[in-house]
Parts: C-alpha cells; sequence; structure tokens
C-alpha cells in the first residue's frame, strides 16, 4: 500500500522512474479527457514540458549527487514535489469517478440519462469546491517546479544521454538457479557436522554457517538440507527467521511444517506442548534461516520443545553474525568464505551466456579481470552480475563495469552494488513494480498471478499495446524480473517466488516509504498517514465494487489512479 510520502532515506535511483510514470500520466489522452477546465488542462501539459526537460539530465544528477550534497538535496526537493504532484493527479481521477457514479446513479434511477451534460454540471456546488482547492495546488506545484528547473541549470545539469537501453530477454525464459558452485567441500562439511555423532549430555545440536551478506549461507544449507544422505532424520522443517526473533511465530511455523497443518492456537505454551508431543521420540533437523538477534532469553524460550527429540538431532542455523551460533551453543561454527575467481567465472558465465553465442562469450572474456573483481568472491554478485550482462554488447558491458555506482557508499544497509546497478538499469515500468515488492517480508512465497494482481490494483500496469490485456501485459513484467534475478524460484514449490534477502533489502531501500512492509510497526505519524489513505483508498473500492466489479476498478485504474 502506497504512503503519503517517502522518507528522506528513499533511494535516488527510483525517482527517475516515478518522474516517468508521472509524464506518462500528464502525457496520457485518457487522463487529460477526464480534466474538467480548459485552463487547468494547459497548466498539467505545462507541467509534462517541464518535466521533459528535467528528466534528461535526471541521469547525470543521479551521478553527481554520489559526490555533490547540493544534487542531492536537489533531488531530494524534486522528489517530494513529485509526490506531491501524484497526490494531485490521484485527486484528479477520484473526484472523476466520484462524479461519474454519481451521474450513472441519478440517471439509473430517473431514467433521463440524456438531460446529465458530460461534464457533470449537476454537481456544480460540489465541482466549485473541488476547483478552487485545485487552484490552490496547483499555484504551490507551479512554483516549485519552476525553482527545481531553475536549479538544474546552476548545478550545470546536463543531458548525459540515457545509459539504459530497454532490456531484451534471451531465447530462453527460464533461469534456473543452477548447481552450486565452489561449495563441494563446504557442503561435505556441513553434512559431516550432521552426521556425526555428538555426546549424549542434550538430544539436539546446534550447526551454525556463517559469512557475510551474498556469500551463499542458505544456498549452503538448502543443499545440505535436500541432501539424501540426511534421509535418516525423521522430521524436517525449515523456517526464516531473519531480524525479528518471534519465539511464537518461529514455533508455529515449525509445528506447521512437520505437521503440514496450520496451527491457530493463540497461547504460546498450547503450541509447544504440541510441538512437543509431535517430536516425542523423533530424530529431527530444523534450518533456521537468517538469524541476527543475539538475546539468548529468545533462543532459551524457543528450545524446550526440542528436548523431546531423539538424541541425535539437528538445528542449523544460517548467520550473519558468528556470535549468534555462539550464543545457542553450536557445537561447531563453519565460516563460509568467498569462492574463487575461477568459481566466480563460472558461476557468472551460467547466467550470462545461457543460450548465447560464441560471440558473446567472446566479449565476456575480454572483461573477464574486471568481471571477476566486481564479484568479490560472492557467488550472489556473480549471479546477478550474469543476468544483468546478459545480452549487453562489450560497449555496454565496459560502460556498466566502470560505472561510478561501484564506489558509492552504502552506509547501513548490507546493498551490494551490483545489485543497485541492476536496479539503476530497470526499465522505469519495471523499477516501480519491483519497488511494490518491499511490502513483502524477507523469504515470503508469492505466486506470479498474485503479484500481476496486485500491480494492477496499485495502477502500476498501463496499456501500451492496443488489444494486449492487462494480465498479460504483467506476466511480461514478472517475466522480466524473473528473467534478471530479482525473483528465484521456491525449492519446494515450482509455482512459486521469492527473493533473496539482499534483493529483498534492495527492494526495502529503492522504495523508503513509499510503501509499508507487511508486519512493520509504522511511528504515529507514519501510521496516521496511512491509515487516513487507506481510509479513502477502501471506501472508494467498496463503492466501485458495490457498483460494478473489482475488475472494472483494475480497469478504470488505466486512467492513472495510484491508490491509495
Amino acid at each position: 500500500m502506497s504512503a503519503a510520502k517517502p522518507g528522506m532515506d528513499v533511494g535516488e535511483i527510483f525517482l527517475t522512474a516515478f518522474l516517468q510514470v508521472l509524464f506518462d500520466r500528464l502525457a496520457s489522452r485518457e487522463f487529460l479527457s477526464l480534466v474538467f477546465r480548459a485552463g487547468i488542462r494547459k497548466k498539467l501539459q505545462k507541467w509534462r514540458q517541464t518535466l521533459s526537460a528535467i528528466l534528461v539530465v535526471l541521469n547525470d544528477a543521479e551521478e553527481k549527487q554520489i559526490t555533490d550534497v547540493a544534487v542531492k538535496m536537489w533531488l531530494d526537493d524534486l522528489r517530494d514535489l513529485a509526490y506531491d504532484l501524484e497526490d494531485l493527479l490521484d485527486d484528479f481521477a477520484i473526484e472523476v469517478l466520484q462524479r461519474k457514479f454519481k451521474a450513472e446513479n441519478l440517471a439509473s434511477t430517473s431514467k433521463v440519462r440524456s438531460l446529465i451534460p458530460a461534464s457533470f454540471s449537476g454537481f456544480s456546488f460540489n465541482a466549485m469546491k473541488f476547483d478552487v482547492r485545485m487552484d490552490f495546488k496547483i499555484n504551490s506545484i507551479n512554483g516549485r517546479l519552476k525553482e527545481i528547473c531553475e536549479s538544474k541549470d546552476r548545478f550545470g545539469l546536463k543531458d548525459v544521454g540515457m545509459s539504459r537501453r530497454t532490456w531484451r530477454r534471451p531465447s530462453s525464459t527460464c533461469v534456473p538457479y543452477g548447481p552450486a558452485i565452489g561449495r563441494d567441500g563446504d557442503r561435505e562439511k556441513i553434512l559431516e557436522l550432521l552426521l556425526r555423532k555428538e555426546p549424549t549430555d542434550v538430544n539436539f545440536h546446534v550447526v551454525s554457517i556463517a559469512g557475510m551478506a551474498g556469500v551463499g549461507k542458505t544456498t549452503l544449507a538448502r543443499l545440505v538440507f535436500n541432501d539424501d544422505s540426511i534421509e535418516h532424520f525423521d522430521l524436517k522443517a525449515w523456517v526464516c527467521v531473519s531480524d525479528d526473533f518471534d519465539v511464537s511465530r518461529i514455533t508455529k511455523a515449525i509445528l506447521e511444517s512437520i505437521t503440514s497443518h496450520p496451527c491457530d492456537m493463540k497461547e504460546l505454551n498450547d503450541v509447544q506442548v504440541k510441538l512437543a508431543y509431535e517430536l516425542e521420540g523423533k530424530k529431527f533437523l530444523f534450518v533456521l534461516d537468517d538469524l541476527w538477534n543475539e538475546d539468548y532469553g529468545l533462543w532459551e524460550a524457543l528450545q524446550p520443545p526440542f528436548r523431546a527429540g531423539a538424541l541425535g538431532s539437528k538445528i542449523v542455523v544460517t548467520t550473519r553474525n558468528t556470535n549468534v551460533g555462539k550464543m545457542m551453543g553450536a557445537a561447531e561454527s563453519h565460516n563460509l568464505e568467498f569462492i574463487s575467481e575461477e568459481d566466480c567465472w563460472e558461476i557468472f558465465k551460467q547466467h550470462a551466456l545461457m543460450n548465447g553465442s560464441s560471440d558473446a562469450s567472446a566479449d565476456l572474456e575480454i572483461v573477464r579481470k574486471k568481471i571477476v573483481e566486481r564479484c568479490s568472491g560472492l557467488p550472489l554478485t556473480a549471479r546477478t552480475l550474469g543476468a544483468l550482462l546478459r545480452g549487453k554488447g562489450l560497449d555496454e558491458c565496459e560502460d556498466i563495469l566502470s560505472s561510478n555506482m561501484w564506489n558509492s557508499p552504502h552506509k547501513e544497509s548490507d546493498i551490494l552494488p551490483v545489485l543497485r546497478l541492476s536496479y539503476h538499469h530497470l526499465p522505469h515500468h519495471l523499477k516501480r513494480c519491483f519497488a511494490y515488492c518491499s511490502v513483502f517480508p524477507k523469504d515470503y512465497e508469492f505466486e506470479e498471478k498474485q503479484l500481476v494482481l496486485l500491480w494492477m490494483a496499485e495502477g502500476l500496469i498501463h496499456q501500451g499495446e492496443r488489444g494486449k490485456l492487462m494480465e498479460d501485459l504483467g506476466a511480461e513484467y514478472f517475466r522480466d524480473l524473473l528473467s534478471r534475478s530479482f525473483f528465484l524460484q521456491s525449492s519446494s514449490d515450482k509455482s512459486r517466488f521469492v527473493m533473496h534477502d539482499l534483493t529483498s533489502d534492495l527492494a526495502q531501500w529503492v522504495a523508503g516509504k513509499s510503501y509499508f512492509r507487511l508486519g512493520t510497526k509504522l511511528e504515529q505519524e507514519e501510521g496516521a498517514k496511512f491509515q487516513e489513505k487507506l481510509a479513502i483508498y477502501l471506501m472508494l473500492l467498496a463503492d466501485m465494487m458495490a457498483k460494478r466489479s473489482l475488475r472494472r476498478y483494475l480497469t478504470l485504474s488505466i486512467c492513472g489512479p495510484s491508490y491509495p
């Protein structure tokens, strides 16, 4: 769900996509035909010209804001104005829908449809109030837009060309995760720890896989979890913990996994008693993926049911922090190191040269040294960079590998430069669709159709080719993001998809507060703004569903509204 305003931590490269969408809405004949007064229509058309002048210098601004604070502040001001402009366009769209529904209701009750003018003049009093309110907002935006446009000249921002070209998918749309290259030794080590007989003072032992972001901890855990040699475990479960160590949620997730039934119990004690009963005398293997919390009290509260299991039970934990494994009393912590340059190259080729030609392979060999340097020994970087450069010519590869974005700081976030660069090179319509995915919690599995419908309801899919259904267009968007490795196929269900933790962090970074993640606790001011817009959204949606249907609402979203 959209928020009223983004915070100051919004990724600036999100701005280009946002402004392009606003530009498209202002250029839409369907939208301009709904604006009631010719004077306002002329102002909106003038805004389109101004935005066009700003858009051509945004590439230069995005590069310069890395080292120039004044340019970054200019981008901040432009971003705030863009969201106010979107609110204004949404106000027009909502007013149009309300007038149209009122007109249709009046026509159906009086049975005199021909007496109602197309301009809905029957609502003159409300229309006058709306026009006065819009005049004030438009004049305010006019002044701010003029000042921002003049400032770009003072900063010397220029048209450096559009470095992003529309990406074309290669002949194969299937993007397998591929074999785990360079991890045979690590896999054998973890399997040895899981199969080893431990002292009998406790019935279960913890094995920790530690390493930095993107090094392949989760991939290694999945390899081991699905290995044939550990079939002797009676029960197996996989739970993503992330930075929210919720004892009740984790316990329920384990119970639901081993029983294949939903758990509707509310009290933690009841859930733990049930889990202990299911584990009684059975050897289990649990994977707790992506642990961050070092609070021993939470771990102590989680483990009582585990004591009911049989001797030889194991718990594998993946973490970026070696102290987490120590806190949990891990029998041994396996630190996952970087992979070799040769392995990075093999992973890169696996994703860059899929169904590729020998000419493409020869081009990439020329820049091989620079590619493996950029990978920095991280499998995720190699895979993502491979997807980014797939289908690119030698000159374009050189430009991407030499981009200043590789050297930009990312402070508190662990967003890898290659991920930010991949987002930077997305077409603008895919940028907003990807940013919307920030609403999903980490490790959340989703279906293609589910996400496409959400994009449609958010107004992120606009009809381009005549006769093409929005659902089909959304499916193309989805497949584009899948091919670029922004989405991964679920290892447990081939019909579902998931985002890597770092990709999820990237979505959160670029979206800022444009979208609120499910389960996120909001500050008081943010919550008030969100509730206000959510109330408007639900009232409008309920009205539409009562009169037409949800499909009519999705169809009307073509005109531009991006609710809330």
